[in-house]
């Protein structure tokens, strides 16, 4: 448990741009009851010095919703992936440890270029194409089962984590991951995203689908519980599917 009447003390790996290289700086601030490491984050712009009482530049890093939906927040705390929203100070062992991803390209500080993410969505076309904008009527109906399947896969945030602790991912290599194979199963699987299934599944297989070792690593990290490795199973199975009839067809 934290000691009230003394000061947080946590370190930051801190990066000034891009070019630049990494440094740690220690930072102290006063105790509050149900800080979060956000909280001490952005107490280093009310008491802008380092343990050393030099003058300290206040740490960048993104936040949003707080309420570990957005996602932008996530980081490495004491060694693992999470969202610094919900790390609270009190379940952390101390002095507290603070770095940015190390699998996406740093910002500056704790802020990191997730666009390849986003990139991996726009390749396996990661939503529901819509004609028109006019009354299309009632939807499809989906069987209770599936929408349960589905609302699961859907509570993913794009927040990295699943990425960060996968060993065979990186930000420059073939294997797309774990995050958008599970967006595309996602997809595949609703009524309104049958039509364009069979150009997810030829981007998941263009793109690596099958470089997944199964280090289940992404199920350990993600903090929504998703079930990841199911989704990779089930693509590689439609992926099986659909290169049988691309054999036939030809």
């Amino acid at each position: 448990m934290t000691n009230k009447t003394e000061g947080i003390k946590f370190k930051v790996k801190r990066q000034d741009c891009p070019e630049s290289k990494s440094y740690n700086q220690e930072f102290e601030v006063p105790y509050e009851h149900g800080m979060n490491v956000i909280s001490l984050l952005m107490a280093t712009r009310q008491f802008p010095k380092d343990t050393q009482g030099k003058d300290a530049t206040p740490v960048s890093f993104e936040s949003a919703c707080l309420e570990e939906v957005c996602g932008s927040c996530t980081m490495v705390i004491n060694g693992k992936v999470q969202q610094a929203c919900t790390a609270l100070v009190d379940n952390l062992s101390h002095p507290i440890s603070i770095a940015p991803m190390t699998k996406f390209p740093v910002q500056r500080d704790l802020m990191v270029d997730r666009s390849n993410m986003f990139e991996a969505l726009k390749k396996v076309k990661a939503w529901i194409q819509v004609d028109g904008v006019y009354d299309l009527g009632e939807g499809p109906r989906v069987d209770p089962s599936i929408q349960e399947e589905n609302y699961s896969l859907s509570r993913c945030m794009t927040c990295g984590c699943c990425l960060e602790a996968c060993p065979q991912w990186t930000n420059d290599n073939g294997f797309i991951g774990a995050q958008a194979i599970s967006q595309a199963v996602l997809f595949n699987s609703h009524p309104n995203g049958q039509s364009t299934k069979d150009e997810r599944t030829s981007a998941l297989i263009e793109n690596g689908l099958n470089n997944c070792g199964n280090a289940q690593e992404c199920v350990k990290a993600c903090p929504k519980d998703i079930p990841l490795t199911d989704s990779i199973a089930r693509a590689n199975k439609e992926a099986t599917a659909f290169s049988i009839q691309s054999l036939l067809r030809n």
